[in-house]
């Protein structure tokens, strides 16, 4: 069953140097752009991380730092790269907590304040955990009756994830063949980051996901220990996260 979309949709996957998603870089992306028409757009680049990339991430991707030294940074490609993104929705696998938080952290490094907050995110690893609770190299197998055989090769994972997606469609009659619908299912929670340091509590209003004033409001916890806005906006968060926050503390400041 082929997508209905409404706007394009970017499926991607990226290799990294590591899994933390506000230190680790990226060593590869590739994206697949589906135009309304059925059209589809390969783009699939090296990147330099300007860090070592670690024995632990080659052995997964194959991508070592003799492979990416003369190749560009995402400095260098940012700006080019959401330009090609503007208008987008997207798609990916596990792209809700990895992904897309590591791409929007690349972004804000080089001082691309991307805004994505209007977009529709479709997470097909969520959706496939719900329905089967397997991996992407066995989605692929279940879903497509294919085998993954690059699986850890950006563009290899990025088409194959594209496939399961419409796969599912063609099996779940229940799935609604919709990028909103689909987006809505796939998501796990409501988080105000990425990293869900900040959630949404049942009344929609931003509260802390984690440490001591976790399920307190974050405007009601600036007010009454400002020091703890100082102490996140020096901590080890990732820069999405100390954005929120920023725009939370600013917006309560102007009684808005």
């Amino acid at each position: 069953m082929e997508l209905k979309l409404r706007r394009p949709i970017i499926f991607f996957d990226l290799e990294t140097t590591g899994v933390d998603t506000s230190k680790d870089r990226i060593v590869e992306i590739s994206l697949v752009k589906v135009m309304p028409d059925g059209e589809e757009i390969i783009k699939t680049r090296r990147l330099n991380p300007q860090m070592h990339i670690p024995a632990e991430a080659t052995a997964i991707h194959g991508i070592t730092d003799e492979d990416v030294k003369d190749c560009p940074t995402f400095a260098q490609i940012a700006k080019s790269l959401e330009q090609f993104m503007q208008g987008c929705d997207f798609g990916g696998f596990n792209s809700n907590r990895f992904d897309l938080p590591v791409l929007v952290e690349e972004f804000l490094r080089c001082g691309i304040n991307v805004d994505f907050k209007k977009r529709k995110f479709i997470d097909v690893q969520n959706i496939f955990h719900k329905m089967e609770q397997r991996t992407l190299v066995a989605a692929y197998k279940f879903y497509c009756n294919k085998d993954l055989t690059e699986a850890h090769s950006a563009e290899a994972d990025t088409l194959a994830t594209y496939e399961v997606l419409k796969a599912q469609l063609d099996r779940y009659p229940t799935l609604e063949n919709d990028v909103n619908a689909l987006a809505e299912f796939s998501a796990r929670g409501e988080t105000v980051d990425y990293a869900g340091r900040i959630v949404y509590d049942d009344k929609g209003k931003e509260v802390f996901g984690f440490g001591k004033y976790k399920g307190r409001s974050v405007s009601e916890v600036f007010a009454t220990d400002p020091s703890y806005y100082t102490w996140m906006m020096n901590g080890d968060f990732p820069l999405y996260t100390k954005k929120v926050i920023t725009e939370i503390r600013f917006r309560e400041k102007n009684g808005k």
